[in-house]
């Protein structure tokens, strides 16, 4: 149940309730606890999803069957590995990053946790990227965790290369809090969710920042 204050936006979390129900239903392993502290240890921005917004990407492809997936955004390799777990034997995860270091350290993270024979790191622009992997569609999954002003432009893609039914996710589709605000940013961003609820049966779920998933129609 929720209460007319819950609503609205109250949130009862609290950072002592948030420990103890990671620690219960999302806990790290070593591979997990490596990937997820890389960027504190390389000077990388700490942007990465949260331990609980991890598990529930990876309990997506496990519920999904998902067999291929494309990320856009891959940091150091959080996401992907979540992911990456989840997939069946054949399975594949393509991961697009921009920045060359930060893709490097992904490959490292990856490959120790285990899952390096189904996850490839694609460096480049992910408008740039993405074309060169069409031909490995259609896709079951479209994970975006990256630049925001792109995000109309990728949701157009996965429009296009998703199979009917497959799932298109995004993060921080509150704008970190600025997504009413009158800026290019946060126009794109409305018109992120403006393309999911013309192509997909959408949701955006109530995380710290907002998380959109669609199935696509």
């Amino acid at each position: 149940m929720a209460d007319n204050d819950s609503r609205k936006g109250l949130r009862y979390a609290t950072e002592e309730l948030l420990t103890w129900v990671e620690r219960v239903h999302a806990p790290h392993d070593t591979g997990l606890d490596a990937a997820f502290q890389a960027p504190a240890r390389h000077g990388m921005p700490a942007i990465m999803l949260g331990a609980s917004e991890g598990k529930f990407l990876e309990l997506l492809v496990r519920l999904t069957g998902a067999t291929r997936i494309v990320e856009v955004g891959t940091l150091a390799g959080y996401s992907a590995i979540r992911m990456a777990r989840a997939l069946p034997a054949g399975g594949r995860l393509w991961t697009v990053e921009y920045d060359p270091t930060h893709a490097e350290v992904a490959r490292e993270a990856i490959a120790a946790a285990g899952v390096a024979d189904r996850v490839e790191v694609r460096v480049g622009a992910g408008l740039d990227v993405l074309p060169g992997l069409v031909e490995h569609g259609p896709f079951d999954l479209v994970f975006l965790d990256a630049d925001k002003q792109s995000y109309p432009l990728y949701a157009e893609w996965a429009v296009a290369n998703l199979r009917r039914g497959g799932l298109l996710v995004g993060d921080n589709a509150y704008f970190f809090g600025k997504l009413l605000d009158d800026s290019d940013g946060a126009r794109a961003m409305r018109r992120f969710h403006e393309l999911c609820a013309e192509h997909f049966d959408s949701v955006c779920v109530p995380t710290p920042d907002g998380l959109v998933v669609g199935i696509r129609r």
